[in-house]
């Protein structure tokens, strides 16, 4: 394949529209749901990553802030939103709302993705 715009096109290269997510959690006894947007896997992500790796944000404030945006694609986050830097007296992004946007993103990223079958084992003594 000649690297081209169209010739990545064809084969999926590029991430596409965000997916829409409904997430719940759990914050002191009050359940909430709400409809997020995941942006799949791709440079937004990349950029947090290498980011991180140079201790520029926390890796996993970085991928929340890459990952979850609205309908256009738009980041509802900065890194600095969820470690609670951006507005110290706010704080930080509640645990459990973290840990199911986590989900969200695991679930966009292993979309159409095939789970490898168990190992098969030999029956009787060898």
């Amino acid at each position: 394949m000649i690297l081209t715009l169209d010739a990545l096109k064809e084969n999926g290269a590029f991430t596409g529209r965000p997916i829409e997510k409904k997430i719940s959690w759990k914050q002191g006894d009050k359940e909430f749901t709400a409809t997020v947007y995941v942006r799949p896997a791709g440079y937004h992500s990349a950029k947090s990553d290498i980011l991180s790796h140079g201790g520029k944000n926390d890796a996993i404030a970085g991928r929340i802030a890459a990952s979850i945006c609205d309908e256009s694609g738009k980041p509802v986050f900065t890194p600095e939103d969820i470690t609670g830097e951006a507005d110290p007296e706010r704080g930080a992004l509640d645990g459990s709302l973290t840990v199911a946007l986590l989900v969200a993103i695991q679930e966009v990223s292993e979309m159409g993705k095939t789970a490898s079958s168990p190992e098969k084992k030999k029956s009787g003594a060898n």
